[in-house]
């Protein structure tokens, strides 16, 4: 690991970093995810590649919250990167006859295959129905961490956020509320709700769908969404309605894979900046 990596100067952590970077939505919470690494040695690296003139920081509406970009001299040394790579292998494989070049694949193959065998299993996901210690305050945080830098929301969605979901908890002893979250070592990254009683006539209301950016892919929003709406179709509610806004392509998907459909849309600046709202509905399910 010594000496120059990738055709640069910098650390293999610092290219991993910028290359993840490059990818966009990231931030330094993101990266101790992607690189597990502590949070010190990320505040370090990035200090330095900030320093170097290679990244920027952008605050959002929550100062806690930067996102990170690659800046003009970032994109250029990525871009060598990306290039020294390819040279790399192309190099390698045209001093080779095609049998050879065979044989690389195969043994490539076959140890990926041996080493997927031989890993120990990550630290599984856990899904939790109800209460649980600190979930406001989690919940909370994934939600404005999120949509600060995503959309731009200031305190006024912080505070919408903590005053329902305070208004909430109390009543999850109703049968018609329920709250699940997902715990990945020991800490929640995703949430759900279904609000049974704030809409009245049958309806269900969804609320607090969040995932950390860091699970996003993974197969958690889908699930705690099919537990929520099996909670629904088992309660008997006619019709399930969620509020979100335009712009979260991947959610909309699954929204839509799980049967929901757009009721209505409008533009809105309840949250400190203006977005497209919309109301999505999911007629219930007959069995």
């Amino acid at each position: 690991m010594g000496g120059d990596f990738a055709g640069t100067d910098l650390p293999p952590s610092a290219v991993h970093a910028l290359i993840e970077i490059e990818g966009g939505d990231v931030t330094a919470k993101v990266l101790c995810h992607r690189l597990h690494l502590e949070k010190s040695s990320v505040s370090r690296m990035l200090r330095k590649l900030i320093t170097t003139g290679l990244i920027a920081e952008t605050p959002g509406a929550d100062a806690r919250v930067k996102s990170l970009s690659l800046t003009d001299s970032g994109r250029k040394c990525v871009a060598e990167i990306h290039t020294f790579a390819s040279s790399q292998v192309k190099t390698a494989l045209a001093a080779l006859a095609p049998s050879q070049t065979e044989l690389i694949a195969d043994g490539l193959s076959l140890y990926a295959e041996a080493l997927a065998k031989s890993t120990p299993p990550a630290t599984p996901v856990t899904f939790h129905t109800g209460y649980q210690t600190g979930l406001i305050a989690r919940v909370v945080d994934l939600h404005i961490s999120y949509y600060a830098r995503k959309a731009g929301f200031d305190s006024a969605f912080e505070a919408a956020v903590a005053g329902g979901l305070a208004d909430f908890v109390p009543r999850l002893t109703h049968p018609q509320n329920e709250i699940w979250t997902a715990t990945h070592a020991g800490q929640i990254i995703g949430s759900i709700a279904i609000d049974g009683q704030d809409l009245g006539d049958a309806t269900a209301h969804l609320r607090w769908f969040i995932v950390d950016p860091s699970a996003h892919g993974t197969g958690i929003g889908r699930a705690l969404l099919q537990k929520a709406l099996a909670f629904v179709d088992e309660q008997g509610f006619e019709t399930t309605q969620l509020w979100t806004f335009h712009g979260l392509h991947a959610a909309r998907r699954l929204y839509e894979s799980e049967g929901f459909v757009l009721a209505s849309e409008y533009t809105g600046r309840q949250w400190g900046t203006e977005v497209l709202e919309q109301r999505f509905d999911r007629k219930r399910r007959e069995t």
